[in-house]
């Protein structure tokens, strides 16, 4: 069971490589996205000059994929692991921290191409390219 990180949606809405062949190698898998990363590609959709038509396509991706809500239990991990890289100085921003806390309560594996972030949160499991 996977989870996308919002750089991995976006590279695989773009139709870019390796994200699109991960995607395939994985279509039997469940894989799931938060909303944290929905926000953060719907906000890309209003950098576009058609941003109605772009969130209509990204709906449209999105929908192959399961969504997952926010619960008192990730954001109490989301708090832990804040106060955990905080103390060492590692903080990574608040969303990616929402999203591997979610990944670590579903006991799910990131797909992220942002792996020097989550490298720092302890027991996250990231995807490895082929």
């Amino acid at each position: 069971m996977y989870l996308l990180d919002t750089d991995w949606i976006i590279e695989a809405f773009g139709g870019r490589q390796p994200a699109t062949q991960s995607l395939d190698r994985l279509a039997n898998s469940p894989i799931y996205v938060t909303y944290v990363s929905v926000g953060e590609v719907y906000e890309r959709a209003f950098q576009s000059v058609s941003p109605q038509a772009h969130l209509v396509s990204v709906r449209q991706f999105l929908g192959e994929y399961q969504m997952l809500t926010l619960t008192d239990s990730i954001m109490e991990r989301f708090a832990e692991l804040r106060f955990f890289l905080r103390r060492r100085g590692q903080l990574i921003p608040n969303f990616d921290l929402v999203i591997a806390a979610t990944a670590l309560q579903y006991g799910l594996t990131l797909l992220t191409f942002n792996r020097r972030h989550f490298e720092r949160i302890p027991d996250l499991r990231l995807y490895q390219l082929a």
